[in-house]
């Protein structure tokens, strides 16, 4: 597996227990910090419905879909409740100096 780690922004931008949207080459990300200072990136769009979940409710390892209260666990992108059935797709992560790293290939 090729690992080709993109630069994020420095993780003391992000609020632990929030979650904020990057946006990169044409696509949208969602970038959440838990309470723990655990680092996770996972795509932003809902897979039930066309809907931003850096917008969601996230509290733990768990982000609520703005939309239909769909909830997906940010670790595995794993579905937690209905309407959604898909999982989300997840990045790997790293934190080095300080910034955040994605691994989008």
């Amino acid at each position: 597996m090729s690992e080709n780690w993109t630069p994020v922004r420095e993780a003391s931008a992000i609020e632990l227990d929030s979650v904020v949207r990057w946006d990169v080459d044409g696509r949208t990300y969602a970038v959440f910090r838990s309470e723990n200072d655990e680092v996770f990136v996972t795509d932003n769009i809902c897979t039930h419905e066309h809907a931003y979940l850096s917008d969601g409710y996230f509290e733990g390892t768990v982000v609520e879909c703005p939309r239909h209260a769909g909830r997906f666990d940010v670790r595995s992108g794993a579905p937690l409740g209905a309407p959604v059935c898909v999982a989300l797709k997840t990045y790997p992560t790293k934190i080095e100096d300080g910034m955040i790293f994605a691994d989008l290939s």
